[in-house]
């Protein structure tokens, strides 16, 4: 008997000390990805004047390269398994980048930027019907505090442009839909293939598209036009790593991180200036991510996938 409670204990204290470890594996690939992708928001603010199509051309053709030589050395199979699911997510994540794409050309940063952290909400109304994951509502209240306090950190514009609206509000379903693909399709596919799949619609897309509105780049222009692959695709590979290691409605609510990296980065390189509200608004982003975090901790559903 003291052999089998001893086993017990031992293994009580490995799954802890797992479910812990998969928590900070999390973190750490979304807060990469998070920085990865606020850097690359910023470039795009700086390619404004140029097609939304050219935008998204570059930043796919950019990231497909990385993709391609990633998957030729480690001599991946570039179709990969999950083919449907494959497409289904390339097409529903360029579309939404697309949107947000579009939507900077009508509404302001902090409004654009501020609705499209809406996807986790709408990621977690379709993982209920799609997923089988139950959200309990403790956690629709975490929910509701992180993303008061992003409303609270980036403000609403008094008159928002019912276009810009529509899209970014279109960018956040379809991006919500896009971290339940990815959960869907989970280990079995390698998530360079899954990153590939969207790059290479991205640019087949912007591609074709921006034929007509073509701008030749001068300047700098260039060197923000080809940063936006390198970080677009750190973004993605890293998003896509935390979604197929653990729970959907665990991850989500990470992607606010975003909005802290670029409060940061408009403070120090940008010389933003920041009032207390700013301050209130970190502070609830912070405390919705902690507590829904440390909640989820004690549930063994939102550990490691198998």
């Amino acid at each position: 008997m003291g052999w089998i409670f001893l086993s017990t204990t031992i293994l009580v204290v490995k799954t802890v000390s797992a479910s812990v470890m998969n928590i900070k594996k999390v973190l750490f690939y979304m807060i990469i990805s998070a920085l990865a992708f606020t850097l690359m928001n910023v470039a795009v603010k700086q390619l404004q004047h140029y097609s939304v199509y050219q935008i998204v051309f570059f930043r796919g053709f950019g990231s497909f390269i990385l993709t391609m030589a990633i998957l030729k050395q480690l001599k991946i199979p570039i179709l990969g398994n999950n083919k449907k699911l494959l497409v289904l997510r390339a097409i529903v994540g360029t579309s939404s980048m697309t949107l947000f794409f579009m939507s900077l050309k009508y509404l302001s940063a902090g409004t654009a930027v501020s609705l499209r952290y809406l996807a986790p909400i709408f990621s977690a109304i379709f993982a209920i019907f799609l997923l089988k994951e139950k959200v309990k509502p403790i956690q629709w209240l975490f929910f509701i505090v992180s993303f008061i306090g992003v409303l609270t950190l980036k403000g609403l514009d008094t008159h928002l442009d019912s276009t810009g609206l529509t899209l970014v509000f279109g960018a956040a379903v379809l991006s919500g839909l896009v971290y339940i693909i990815i959960s869907k399709i989970g280990k079995r596919d390698h998530p360079i293939v899954i990153v590939n799949y969207f790059m290479f619609t991205a640019t087949i897309f912007g591609g074709l598209l921006m034929i007509p509105y073509w701008q030749n780049p001068i300047g700098i222009d260039w060197l923000f036009l080809s940063t936006l692959g390198f970080f677009g695709f750190i973004g993605q590979l890293y998003m896509t790593k935390a979604f197929q290691i653990a729970s959907n409605n665990l991850v989500a609510p990470f992607k606010y991180l975003e909005v802290l990296f670029t409060g940061l980065i408009g403070f120090m390189w940008l010389g933003e200036i920041y009032t207390i509200w700013s301050l209130v608004g970190i502070l609830l982003i912070i405390a919705g991510l902690v507590m829904n975090v440390a909640y989820k901790a004690r549930d063994k559903r939102y550990t490691i996938k198998s």
